[in-house]
């Protein structure tokens, strides 16, 4: 073993903490080395989870993704969404999903119901148009 596990403060105390993971990958658990081996990829992820964070999927990439895991067409979405006009304007970002829209995707196709209700990225990018009510 390697010293005593110290919390990772910095860039370099990172990459040390990987090297040793990489010596410690596949330890017996409850062994010392097993048991350092937890420690250490614990303190990394908190390292990378305030570092390095991951945004949540944009909501309606995660539905086009799940259409296409399972073979869906729009017209799937049609019980789930509404009409086929309003799951174009979903698809397109022309209109935000309902909660009750959320509800269903998430109980028909699994998603996350936490990506579900960020905002859309596209959504974002497009301004609405002077007077137009948000629907």
């Amino acid at each position: 073993m390697i010293g005593e596990v110290r919390p990772i403060r910095s860039e370099a105390d990172y990459e040390q903490a990987l090297a040793e993971v990489e010596k410690l990958w596949g330890s017996a658990s409850g062994t010392a080395d097993g048991d350092r081996l937890d420690v250490l990829a614990t303190l990394i992820d908190a390292y990378e989870t305030e570092h390095f964070p991951i945004d949540p999927p944009d909501p309606i990439e995660a539905i086009k993704f799940r259409m296409e895991q399972q073979g869906l067409t729009r017209k799937d979405l049609e019980p789930l969404i509404g009409t086929r006009t309003r799951v174009a304007e979903v698809l397109n970002g022309k209109r935000d999903l309902s909660i009750a829209m959320i509800r269903r995707l998430h109980d028909q196709l699994g998603i996350s119901a936490e990506v579900l209700i960020q905002p859309s990225r596209s959504r974002l990018k497009k301004p609405a148009p002077a007077g137009a009510a948000d629907g």
